[in-house]
């Protein structure tokens, strides 16, 4: 079996963009390593054929990944408050790239911003949950983050793998991989990170700066959550729950909660980790899930509008906080008491 999609996936995104002259590239909300790095190794291979690319952003930049912005010069524009003022008339660009998600739930607001934008909407992802309002989607569920698709895209579009293309793509692999450690990581995925480093990566440097440089309030808001950890389901189902006070106390903002879902996963016993955080101003509760492979949490999400992966998956809940707790947390244990998991 191929390891990719046929050549010719990818080459009818290429086309769309290669008649582009200004491409306008946008991800899911709360944007991780492999979304940020995916779109700012784009915007990077799209300068390098001539075509100008601009990011929306509907979440601020996270501090922790600014660097595959800041340091490459990628113009982008911060929607999380209120859509920016350049971006008013979308009549200058050829074309919307999204990347990293295909579904209108971790895109806020931008629907209805493109109601009257008749260029071309192209999705490029690795996510099982898809909806289809995309002109062209390039979605190869198989990969283990949206920057290996990227990856093969810019080679079959014979893009010159550059030191920074090359750094903003391996942060795209090891931020969706655990550093090589979840399940979705194949020997593709490890080749393709020895080409990136031959290519110039400081892998070094690039681990300090990922997992060697905290704040103090992200590890307080992570101690505030494991204090919160409670065991369910003889011990299969771990539920963490994060308060706006905990927020308000600490200091911590929500990018700062950012892995710390898979912590309960280091528990012999525990199947599945929920974590739940109460928004610090307004909105719906948000629900991050993760599994050992014993449930699909990307199934389970669906039945509250969310989604991801089998084993990485999210969900929204509108309502008080403990209501909507209450409805998750119990239509996971019943899932998980039932004959099939």
């Amino acid at each position: 079996m191929s390891e990719h999609l046929p050549d010719e996936s990818y080459h009818v995104l290429i086309s769309e963009l290669q008649t582009c002259k200004r491409v306008l590239l946008t991800t899911h909300v709360r944007p991780d390593g492999d979304a940020l790095g995916s779109t700012g190794a784009m915007v990077l291979a799209l300068r390098q054929k001539g075509i100008d690319a601009e990011v929306v952003l509907l979440s601020h930049l996270p501090t922790k990944y600014s660097f595959v912005y800041l340091d490459n010069d990628v113009t982008f524009h911060d929607a999380e408050s209120s859509w920016p003022a350049a971006l008013e008339s979308l009549d200058r660009f050829d074309a919307l790239l999204v990347c990293d998600t295909g579904t209108w739930n971790q895109l806020p607001g931008l629907k209805e911003k493109l109601s009257g934008f008749t260029k071309p909407k192209l999705v490029l992802d690795h996510h099982l949950t898809q909806e289809d309002w995309a002109d062209v989607k390039l979605v190869e569920t198989r990969a283990s983050a949206a920057g290996e698709i990227v990856a093969r895209l810019l080679e079959l579009w014979n893009v010159t793998l550059t030191p920074s293309i090359a750094t903003a793509l391996y942060l795209a692999l090891v931020s969706d991989t655990g550093w090589f450690q979840y399940s979705n990581t194949r020997p593709i995925t490890l080749r393709l990170a020895a080409r990136l480093m031959e290519a110039g990566v400081d892998t070094d440097t690039l681990y300090q700066a990922l997992y060697q440089n905290e704040r103090a309030e992200r590890i307080a808001i992570q101690t505030r959550a494991m204090q919160s950890l409670e065991l369910l389901c003889d011990g299969r189902l771990a539920v963490m729950r994060v308060y706006k006070t905990d927020f308000e106390q600490t200091g911590a903002n929500v990018p700062d909660t950012e892995g710390l879902i898979n912590q309960p996963l280091q528990i012999r016993t525990v199947q599945v980790s929920i974590l739940l955080s109460e928004p610090r101003d307004f909105g719906p509760v948000r629900v991050s899930l993760r599994s050992k492979g014993q449930v699909d949490v990307a199934k389970f999400a669906e039945q509250f509008n969310g989604g991801g992966h089998a084993r990485a998956a999210g969900l929204k809940v509108d309502g008080a906080f403990e209501a909507a707790h209450d409805k998750v947390v119990s239509a996971m244990v019943q899932q998980m008491s039932g004959p099939t998991v």
